[in-house]
């Protein structure tokens, strides 16, 4: 699952230390990073604020179907 976030201005250098060290992930101009879920639990472990901005969890989208039913 790839979870996109804004980090608080005042802890973007912590944060990135700790992704650097610790998760892949993609970094975006202000302060915005694709990350894992692990990437993101371990920046709530470190007590660093953010805002999660969008969520994917890797399942199409079924505009149209209905649960159960065969496309």
């Amino acid at each position: 699952m790839k979870i996109v976030v804004q980090i608080a201005a005042a802890d973007d250098a912590k944060a990135l230390a700790l992704l650097v060290r610790n998760s892949p992930g993609v970094a975006l101009p202000n302060r915005i990073y694709i990350l894992s879920q692990q990437a993101v639990q371990a920046l709530t472990a470190a007590g660093i604020r953010f805002t999660e901005l969008s969520r994917a969890d890797g399942i199409p989208d079924r505009i149209g179907a209905v649960a159960g039913e065969r496309i």
